[in-house]
């Protein structure tokens, strides 16, 4: 057999293996639960099972349809010593609720409560009452917070994909932010 043909026979094996290992390690970055755990900030997809997937203008158009929208950023703030300890400055959109790593694929019990506890308050106890959850483009906090949100029985989710980036490409206005505050 020539060196050719039997390198022919050795691609359909090659690409194989290939893909295994890209099917693999697509599912390393999952939990079993089905949250995103690493590699935050990759492409996102279009869709998502657990909230309606919308854009900054139809945001706009939600406001106007439910006043009482809460809008709940989960743009992650690092935590150590018992402080948030980023040092650059956050905005995010007006009127919004940042749940700061709240869209983490793994979280303590400290964290889910935090989490809750801010949600519940902020829906008044209402598990149908409109949430939009968001963080920038190319971002998989938001989708993760909305999957945990219906778990937890909110039914009514939106999920802003590209987030604080598409907001501020439409030339709306940012507010500086600063995140709920977290008591371990």
């Amino acid at each position: 057999m020539s060196m050719l043909k039997f390198s022919w026979c050795l691609l359909p094996g090659l690409l194989f293996s290939n893909w295994l290992a890209s099917t693999d390690a697509m599912a390393s970055h999952f939990s079993d639960e089905g949250y995103r755990i690493q590699h935050y900030r990759s492409p996102t997809p279009t869709t998502n099972v657990w909230a309606q997937v919308i854009t900054a203008e139809q945001l706009l158009a939600l406001r106007t349809t439910y006043p009482e929208l809460v809008l709940v950023d989960v743009y992650r703030n690092p935590w150590l010593h018992g402080q948030f300890t980023s040092t650059e400055p956050h905005a995010n959109l007006p009127g919004s609720l940042w749940l700061a790593n709240c869209g983490d694929g793994v979280l303590s019990e400290a964290w889910l409560s935090y989490c809750q506890q801010y949600l519940a308050q902020a829906t008044a106890d209402n598990f149908q009452h409109p949430i939009v959850f968001y963080c920038r483009s190319d971002c998989w906090l938001g989708w993760n917070a909305s999957q945990r949100a219906y778990q937890w029985g909110y039914r009514q989710l939106y999920w802003l994909r590209n987030g604080i980036d598409e907001w501020q490409q439409q030339g709306l206005p940012l507010v500086t932010a600063q995140p709920a505050p977290f008591i371990p």
